[in-house]
């Protein structure tokens, strides 16, 4: 982390702020951690979870919006509970290692919450890493999986390099194609560095589904590289997507390519649902299953070379990296994750700027849960 460029971020903010109260326009206050995680926790409690399952889900979806990743943050939660009120995901599931061996392993997620599903294939992952060096873990029939990258950074915890699939319902087209042929599927990677671990945690598709609904939510224009209309050509008309549009694949054939990586790295190799087997967890019915699938695989960097060699190796390389001359207009390079990071700081000694669609969500989930906010959602 860089304190200049976090002071330039937080003087900026102040600057913008007081030109939106010039006008008249009401700042929201920025919302707490604790107050955040406390709402969410307590919605989740309210469908049968059980403590410890919703804190983990909890932790998951707040640390996702601590880190500015607003599209799969608590944003998710009024989703998520109606799953868990209608049943498609099942608040009592108890996720299961199906089949496993000294390094691997295939778990059932029981239908249940993706992250209480991914939060124990990383958990089995990492004690097998250990033991082995490396691990490959899948998890199969769970939910929706959120944001990829907290998994990664789950594992980053414990000293493993790892990097992690999903798979999702198709809504991205390939290319040539006139239809989505693969999901949005995610991929993510954390290397721990002895400070803050490199974060990437991306899309196959050139955007996020998320993205295009909270574009729509706000009345923004999309970019034409975001879809693919019903001709196969790029489009800027958010509103046929899903039904009528894909999302653009990621830098083309690439994405492409790393999409299907993750289609059969996720839920080819363990027997899980595949491309249009995998369920909608926002349109289907709340009763319907969603049938998600992830993989895990991690390295241990311990069993693999000297941790304080490797750390020293590392920093040498974020070095190097931050001292490549930056273009006009730039502070400096940054490796991926360092500007979540700067925002993760912001958010604790701040509180987080939620947006406004996000905060549109969060009181569906209120109403859904019959819990009051605490009352700095609303100051």
């Amino acid at each position: 982390m860089h304190l200049p460029q976090l002071q330039v971020s937080l003087s900026l903010q102040k600057r913008c702020d007081q030109l939106q109260l010039r006008k008249g326009v009401p700042v929201p206050s920025r919302i707490p951690i604790s107050d955040l995680n406390q709402f969410t926790l307590a919605c989740l409690k309210t469908t049968g979870l059980s403590h410890d399952d919703a804190a983990i889900a909890a932790k998951a979806l707040v640390s996702t919006d601590v880190l500015g990743v607003f599209t799969h943050g608590t944003k998710l939660l009024a989703g998520y509970l109606k799953k868990l009120q209608g049943g498609g995901y099942r608040p009592t599931a108890v996720p299961f290692i199906e089949r496993e061996g000294p390094a691997w392993a295939s778990i059932d997620g029981d239908s249940g919450l993706g992250q209480v599903g991914c939060s124990m294939a990383v958990q089995v992952a990492v004690e097998k890493a250990k033991t082995c060096g490396v691990a490959f873990v899948t998890v199969k029939n769970t939910g929706h999986i959120g944001a990829a990258g907290q998994y990664a950074l789950q594992a980053a915890e414990y000293g493993c390099a790892a990097m992690i699939t999903g798979n999702d319902i198709p809504s991205v087209a390939a290319p040539g194609s006139r239809k989505a042929v693969l999901g949005s599927n995610p991929l993510a990677y954390a290397i721990p560095t002895g400070s803050d671990p490199i974060l990437l945690d991306i899309a196959t598709a050139a955007v996020a589904g998320g993205k295009v609904y909270a574009a729509l939510q706000r009345g923004e224009m999309i970019p034409p590289t975001w879809l693919i209309g019903p001709d196969g050509h790029p489009t800027t008309d958010g509103s046929l997507y899903p039904h009528a549009a894909a999302l653009a694949p990621m830098a083309g054939h690439k994405g492409y390519g790393f999409g299907l990586w993750c289609e059969i790295m996720s839920a080819l190799i363990p027997g899980g649902h595949m491309t249009w087997q995998v369920g909608s967890w926002i349109f289907d019915p709340p009763s319907s299953p969603s049938w998600h699938n992830a993989s895990m695989m991690l390295i241990d960097v311990d069993a693999m070379t000297d941790r304080s060699a490797f750390n020293q190796r590392i920093q040498s390389l974020v070095d190097e990296i931050h001292n490549a001359p930056p273009a006009e207009g730039v502070t400096s390079v940054l490796l991926p994750g360092e500007r979540e990071f700067q925002i993760a700081r912001e958010a604790e000694s701040h509180g987080i700027n939620l947006p406004d669609d996000v905060r549109v969500k969060l009181r569906e989930a209120a109403d859904l849960a019959k819990v009051a906010p605490p009352d700095s959602f609303t100051a």
